[in-house]
């Protein structure tokens, strides 16, 4: 077997590649105001639908939004907007985001893939090299907001962010049931332990408002994610109700805000939006 990365060129040929990447990164990143990266503890929680949700609801008030999918194993975010085809190249010979809309661009790692069913089989040294192309190749352009839809718990993917992006923060989504504070505690634990500010906390799931009788019903509890973050001095930045349609719409590729614009869940994440917004100013 050849020994190919013994070779001083092919060494030199890295370093410069790398430093090339280095680069591409920095410059990227600088015209990106704020990155946000979603967070949860485990899954099940709604952590893509609130990615999804807060990117949608931020770019409604105007604030321009991308939103980067690296759960490179489960990469969902592409279906729930209802997004199909595969990125382009930009004029700068880099890929071009999805569109969900005017102030909403989408990468994500099944808009590179020819099959949407096909696993993505990745050690970490893969997903490391992916997650920076995701910033380094991307024609990102000037954004208010960059959201980062993480996998459940604290493994490659939010480690590799975390390192990539310095200035980054956490945004924390657990349900009100203790099983999920517990693993949020464990999320919190690790942005200490890489030195990652976390931005604060979202309550999902948090109560089911009947629509026949207006009647609240506390499926998972509640309070418990405003509990929490009181307790580890965590930014609560809102809690948002159950609603079976965001499910529903999810699965069919359409937007929830669009379609109910005056329900609950809508509200709560416009008010999240708004706050996220005035965190940011201050």
């Amino acid at each position: 077997m050849v020994e190919i990365m013994s070779s001083p060129g092919n060494t030199n040929k890295k370093r410069s590649g790398q430093e090339e990447q280095d680069a591409a990164v920095k410059d990227s990143l600088s015209r990106i105001k704020n990155k946000l990266v979603v967070m949860s503890g485990k899954g099940g929680v709604g952590k893509t639908s609130t990615s999804v949700n807060l990117s949608i609801a931020l770019a409604r008030l105007g604030y321009r939004v991308g939103l980067m999918d690296v759960d490179l194993h489960g990469p969902d975010v592409p279906r729930v907007l209802g997004l199909m085809g595969m990125m382009g190249l930009s004029q700068n010979h880099k890929l071009d985001p999805m569109r969900f809309s005017e102030n909403l661009k989408v990468v994500s790692i099944e808009s590179l893939t020819a099959s949407k069913d096909d696993a993505i089989i990745w050690r970490g040294p893969i997903k490391y090299s992916a997650i920076r192309q995701f910033i380094a190749d991307v024609e990102w352009g000037e954004l208010d907001f960059l959201l980062i839809d993480a996998p459940p718990g604290t493994g490659d993917e939010p480690l590799t962010v975390a390192q990539t992006i310095p200035d980054a923060k956490a945004v924390i989504v657990t349900t009100p049931q203790e099983i999920s504070l517990a693993d949020v505690r464990k999320s919190i634990s690790f942005c200490h332990t890489v030195k990652m500010d976390i931005f604060g906390l979202v309550e999902n799931m948090s109560g089911y408002v009947c629509p026949h009788c207006g009647e609240q019903v506390d499926l998972f509890g509640s309070g418990g994610g405003e509990r929490t973050a009181q307790e580890t001095s965590v930014t609560f930045l809102g809690r948002v109700p159950f609603d079976p349609n965001v499910v529903t719409c999810g699965d069919n590729g359409k937007s929830y805000q669009e379609s109910y614009p005056d329900s609950p869940v809508t509200q709560a994440y416009e008010s999240i939006a708004r706050r996220m917004g005035d965190l940011v100013k201050n």
